[in-house]
């Protein structure tokens, strides 16, 4: 779903005649961590059913992942309201899979709304992230537990986390786009003439 958020807050983003281009003044601390932590969650999603040491290292690698992306926004918190409650959701996502193994917990009611396949891959533990949620899981209502269907346009179950982080995407792209002076702007714009 945070694709789907970022999608809709640029759309937003632009309906509220905002531009991309403060984007390419933004300046995070240790910018390089969240390209890097996307290559590696792509990689396990990719191979995990292929290598069997990598989809035992999995659920370990995701709180890997978790953590130096907490790590990474914590650092930048001060940047945009929108950070720190990307912050807040990753870490209340961190949590519930910490204490259940590393995995999310999924609700197989809530998952009704999606293709069966998906609810036997959990329970067949096809899915690396996941895991089925019971009554022995703790902070479950941390889990994914919430369905959506439609009228969204695509079936999805998701957490409170989730949530949360899709808040923050849409302040701190809105921010972004939607600032009434970039520097480029600044540097083009004529100083204002004091009066003699």
């Amino acid at each position: 779903m945070v694709f789907d958020g970022i999608l809709l807050s640029i759309l937003v983003g632009y309906l509220r005649k905002g531009s991309l281009k403060g984007f390419a003044y933004l300046s995070f601390k240790a910018g390089w961590i969240f390209p890097l932590l996307l290559l590696i969650e792509i990689g396990i999603f990719t191979f995990q059913s292929s290598y069997a040491w990598l989809g035992t290292l999995s659920a370990p690698l995701f709180m890997l992942i978790y953590i130096v992306g907490l790590i990474f926004l914590w650092l930048n918190r001060k940047m945009n309201i929108g950070i720190m409650l990307l912050f807040i959701g990753v870490l209340l996502n961190f949590i519930v899979m910490a204490i259940n193994g590393g995995r999310m917990p999924v609700s197989l009611e809530a998952a009704n709304i999606l293709d069966p396949a998906y609810a036997e891959s959990i329970k067949n533990g096809l899915y690396g992230k996941h895991a089925v949620l019971t009554d022995s899981t703790a902070f479950g209502f941390l889990g994914d537990i919430i369905p959506i269907t439609n009228p969204y346009p695509k079936d999805q179950v998701i957490s409170i986390g989730d949530i949360i982080m899709n808040i923050g995407i849409f302040i701190f792209i809105q921010r972004v786009m939607v600032k009434s002076k970039h520097p480029e702007d600044l540097i083009k714009s004529p100083a204002p003439q004091k009066g003699i």
